[in-house]
């Protein structure tokens, strides 16, 4: 692995853009590593295609081998992912089918977050604009499970990993055994399964089968970066994979304290600190809450009653 700096078009907003080369995969690492609202740009270059995997902030500071992207392959969509693509007006963007209402339409992006308070989507709407170059892409076209794209020399091949979204997938770049492995990123904030289009169970069982995936390099979308050590990797995958059964510990000691209905344990935040502010928060608490509820209530230790309170078995 080769760790150099990339040149940028945009030296203003930073510089300069570091990168790994994995063969014909090149990883641009977006600010803080890939932190939000940044992320990391892989880009692949095919015999015969150049195509990107997402494009995020640091898209747009790459320069010219960004630009020359002639394929995108979403591995999902969100508004972080989507940074870049105005960039390639031209170029084919392809989306999973689960997600793909997401990616080409506005009102498609909303109803995947699940926002539902309408005084809030104009702001989420501007917000998206300014920090995030958002355009949609109608012409986004659907894949699937197994989908694969030959590049020359390269291919790109998707395994569908729902949870984050549904549509959410791993692209392995094939022969080099580079994964990008998106948003299930790794992070000490832990899996986001908060939209309307999440999984809480979806998530589980992506986590479980992921390292099945014939990788030898994984690329997270945001933060950790790259990994080229499986032991390293594993040990990380496993402590990310317990913050779901740590949040329903204190979603536990929540009920513990007293019986509460959904609306009390949102208003006292499980995901986010109670100060944090977004147009998307109480969809997102809402919906992760209500998974854990939903799990804890078909497992026998949690009961609701009639009026919607939730208590301990």
């Amino acid at each position: 692995m080769n760790i150099t700096p990339a040149a940028s078009n945009q030296a203003s907003v930073r510089e300069p853009v570091k990168r790994a080369d994995f063969g014909r995969v090149s990883v641009f690492f977006g600010d803080k590593n890939g932190k939000y609202p940044d992320g990391n740009q892989v880009l692949v270059r095919g015999s015969d295609t150049r195509a990107a995997l997402d494009a995020p902030i640091v898209a747009n500071a790459i320069g010219p081998e960004f630009d020359a992207t002639e394929l995108v392959v979403m591995g999902h969509v969100h508004e972080d992912h989507m940074a870049g693509l105005h960039r390639l007006p031209h170029a084919p963007v392809y989306v999973h089918e689960a997600d793909l209402d997401a990616a080409r339409s506005w009102d498609g992006l909303v109803a995947a977050f699940g926002v539902t308070d309408q005084m809030r989507i104009p702001e989420m709407h501007d917000r998206f604009q300014r920090d995030f170059f958002y355009a949609p892409r109608p012409d986004a076209k659907g894949y699937v499970d197994g989908a694969s794209w030959d590049l020359g020399e390269v291919r790109i091949r998707a395994f569908h990993m729902p949870g984050h979204t549904a549509g959410h997938c791993v692209l392995l770049v094939e022969p080099e055994g580079v994964a990008f492995i998106g948003d299930i990123d790794l992070t000490g904030f832990g899996p986001y399964y908060g939209d309307a289009s999440s999984s809480l169970s979806g998530f589980r069982r992506s986590l479980a089968t992921l390292p099945e995936i014939p990788a030898k390099v994984w690329v997270t979308a945001h933060h950790r970066g790259v990994y080229t050590d499986r032991v390293r990797f594993m040990d990380d995958l496993a402590a990310y994979a317990a913050k779901i059964d740590e949040r329903e510990q204190r979603l536990l000691a929540m009920l513990r304290e007293s019986p509460k209905i959904l609306e009390q344990l949102v208003a006292q935040r499980l995901l986010y600190p109670p100060h944090y502010e977004s147009p998307w928060v109480e969809a997102a608490e809402t919906r992760t809450i209500a998974q854990h509820l939903a799990e804890l209530v078909e497992d026998g230790r949690v009961q609701a009653d009639d009026h919607g309170i939730y208590r301990p078995r």
